[in-house]
């Protein structure tokens, strides 16, 4: 199977965790192909709820109701992708810039369903490039304090996020204690959000292979 064949084939195994209600849905490659799956259904649930602008355009034009996540309350659950995840279903989020409204569906989210190839299943995460979403005026002192902590923080040039905020990626960490590492990033002052999703990590990590779906939960 090649790569597409393989994200094709988590969205069609995270099709199964759709039962109705308003659910949340991700960004991301291989969201794109549960989209499309989720398009044939659009009957069968209540609306969505976006995690970025991009995703908000193609569900609309698959026909699916998008509502703010204000007006729905409690998601029953949520499909998203990620950068890396390992097999505690800790990941990394954020390489297309939405981390911080990806975080914030998760968290309403009863069920937090993560679908990804098996190229992004890591031993220990960090080999991508962590995504830390700053206020601008913060970025220069959040980059120093990513130099302290043995990271080596890159500026995401031209990308401003959905929220008007800027990223940097940070490069050659090696993520021990995921939990730790977001919690502490996390306070740090001008950090909206860090791209570790493991103090609510994914509840069930669908992984696409060549033998078929490895379902981790």
């Amino acid at each position: 199977m090649n790569q597409n064949d393989k994200k094709r084939a988590a969205a069609e195994a995270a099709i199964r965790y759709v039962d109705g209600g308003i659910i949340g849905v991700g960004t991301g490659s291989t969201v794109n192909f549960f989209i499309d799956l989720l398009a044939k259904r659009s009957r069968d649930i209540e609306a969505a709820v976006s995690s970025s602008e991009a995703t908000t355009r193609l569900l609309r034009a698959a026909g699916i109701d998008v509502i703010d996540l204000n007006q729905a309350g409690t998601l029953s659950v949520y499909v998203d992708g990620a950068d890396e995840a390992d097999k505690h279903r800790h990941l990394i989020k954020g390489g297309g810039g939405a981390l911080t409204r990806e975080k914030i569906v998760a968290a309403a989210s009863r069920k937090f369903v993560c679908i990804v190839d098996d190229s992004k299943l890591v031993p220990v995460l960090g080999h991508f490039p962590l995504p830390v979403e700053v206020i601008p005026m913060g970025r220069s002192y959040v980059s120093r304090t990513m130099i302290a902590l043995g990271g080596q923080p890159v500026y995401r040039e031209g990308f401003v996020t959905d929220n008007g905020n800027q990223i940097v990626d940070v490069h050659n960490l090696a993520i021990t204690d995921p939990v730790a590492l977001e919690q502490h990033i996390g306070g740090i002052a001008g950090v909206v959000t860090v791209g570790l999703f493991a103090a609510r990590p994914a509840d069930t990590l669908l992984v696409a292979t060549d033998n078929g779906i490895e379902t981790i939960e």
